[in-house]
């Protein structure tokens, strides 16, 4: 009884946690192995298994198309997103120029507003540009990269001009006496340091990117440029009772991407916290 009182207890408490945690993904696990494939016939235990939706997702619809745009577009938005933002917030932290508090401020003032309200503005500018320029248009990957470069911008700028503010500026100023240029510093004294932040930054812009929805279904609506947001959308949202099988797979698919980046970037959010950042 002792044990239970001091440490037990916890143990109880963890299951718990766990199997909270869990609810959700064995729901979705059931739904996409249930044969019928339908919400009312979805349950925690299916009356059955069976690989039927996943042939279905993947033969019936454009999914694998879909999932191509999403890692491509996730995947870029991700590593140029960071690299902007990094060079951005260099500059806001180790240099001091005419309009430096202002653009902070701008920046920060920006993410204030919801993303919706710029939904209008969007689909204006990029009429104008389809027609000039469709490459970078409508229905085009390039297009989305493009508008999701901008929106991840500030916010990435503030976290890695934090994470850049607690590093000391002797390294710069031993680094500048030795003869080092600016470009010196930043991919071989400053790029190492803040390897955390750049993988934290990477793994929120790639998480975020690929499951973004509103913009990109105003912005795609051809069938072969959806992202996995928009065309599984499309799937339940005409007949949602009976394709609910094949949106639990496609979920389950999904969250392969996610689950890899994360285990990627593990090391370094996990390891650099706590040591990367004192190293040099």
């Amino acid at each position: 009884m002792s044990w239970f009182r001091d440490i037990g207890w916890r143990h109880l408490v963890g299951v718990v946690a766990v199997g909270f945690a869990l609810f959700p993904i064995l729901f979705v696990v059931s739904a996409a192995l249930n044969p019928l494939g339908t919400l009312s016939s979805s349950d925690l235990i299916p009356t059955g298994a069976s690989t039927g939706n996943f042939v279905d997702l993947l033969t019936t619809t454009s999914f694998l198309r879909w999932f191509w745009n999403s890692l491509l577009i996730a995947g870029f938005a991700s590593f140029a997103g960071v690299f902007i933002s990094v060079l951005a917030a260099y500059a806001f932290s180790r240099m001091r120029f005419r309009g430096r508090r202002v653009g902070l401020l701008s920046l920060l003032l920006i993410q204030m507003f919801p993303q919706f309200l710029a939904i209008v503005t969007i689909f204006l500018m990029f009429t104008t540009i389809t027609e000039y320029w469709p490459a970078i248009g409508f229905n085009t990957p390039a297009g989305l990269m493009l508008l999701y470069l901008g929106g991840a911008l500030g916010v990435n700028t503030w976290l890695t001009k934090g994470f850049l503010d607690t590093l000391p500026r002797e390294l710069d100023e031993s680094a500048t006496v030795d003869g080092a240029s600016h470009v010196q510093i930043f991919f071989r004294i400053m790029l190492p340091l803040i390897t955390p932040i750049l993988a934290v930054t990477a793994l929120l812009v790639f998480i975020a990117t690929i499951n973004e929805f509103l913009i990109a279904n105003v912005f795609l609506t051809r069938d072969g440029s959806k992202t996995l947001a928009v065309g599984m959308y499309g799937m339940i949202s005409g007949q949602r009772n009976a394709n609910f099988g094949m949106f639990a797979a496609g979920t389950l698919l999904t969250a392969i991407p996610t689950v890899l980046v994360f285990q990627i970037l593990q090391r370094y959010i996990v390891h650099g916290l706590t040591a990367g950042a004192v190293k040099g």
